[in-house]
């Protein structure tokens, strides 16, 4: 028989399809039992995950026309942040890559999470291209123009250039066919790609910026207006970094 280590070992690598399967599901130890649960309820979560991954995958490849067609994905982060750079991203991707299987939206991951597919995806990206657009120029556009411009810019880049994009809840000014998908991020394999790409570099940005002004705690809340970041404001004062036509700053600036 064989001991509770060895069953645990062999299921990391299991299939369900090996002799030694059907031993396994009529060993009666609760340990045992235990082990062979939890491996079926990691194998139906991955089946889920994977059936979810080819459904974004036909979704994507419904706005195309041929074979060739290569689509882009579109999404930003920052837009209700009231210090930091909007970071939009498009990317192209290798369509049926299986190390992307479980990409979803950057929201409904953790950061650790996000940093590894960010990583996978660019390794599995035809192209893409990460833009931040400044807090001067939220504050001279309006959030929704800069993420727009921003959106636009990043599509200009890419070093391919898609013959579909494919943006979140987003309508764009270029002479490539596009689509506004509502909730884009949860539908389109390429909008959440995008989407935590863009996630991750505007998180990586405000740690980055925290180390500048520890004292705002961006490593917490990126700039989103918590309790504590409102409350840091009101005593220190807004930063070069925040976005002064936002409130509560633009009150704070004209006291």
């Amino acid at each position: 028989m064989l001991s509770l280590k060895e069953i645990k070992e062999r299921l990391e690598h299991a299939t369900g399809a090996e002799t030694w399967f059907k031993e396994l599901e009529a060993d009666t130890r609760v340990g045992a039992q235990k082990l062979i649960n939890g491996w079926t309820r990691n194998q139906q979560k991955l089946l889920l995950e994977k059936q979810a991954h080819e459904e974004k995958i036909l979704f994507d490849r419904s706005f195309c026309t041929n074979e060739q067609d290569l689509v882009a994905g579109v999404d930003e982060a920052g837009r209700g942040p009231l210090a930091g750079p909007v970071v939009t991203a498009a990317v192209i991707l290798d369509t049926y890559a299986e190390e992307l299987i479980g990409l979803n939206d950057s929201k409904q991951l953790s950061k650790a999470k996000r940093k590894e597919l960010a990583l996978k995806i660019k390794k599995n990206a035809i192209s893409y291209f990460i833009h931040f657009q400044s807090v001067e120029k939220i504050d001279e556009l309006n959030i929704y123009e800069a993420t727009k411009q921003s959106m636009t810019e990043a599509v200009a880049n890419l070093s391919t250039q898609p013959s579909v994009v494919l943006v979140d809840a987003m309508k764009l000014p270029i002479n490539i066919k596009t689509h506004s998908i509502i909730k884009g991020d949860a539908q389109s394999l390429a909008i959440a790609a995008a989407s935590i790409l863009a996630k991750t570099a505007r998180d990586e940005y405000m740690d980055q910026l925290h180390e500048a002004f520890p004292a705002y705690l961006f490593n917490k809340h990126a700039g989103y207006g918590t309790k504590d970041h409102i409350e840091m404001i009101n005593k220190y004062g807004p930063t070069e970094h925040h976005r002064k036509t936002f409130e509560p700053i633009k009150s704070i600036l004209k006291k």
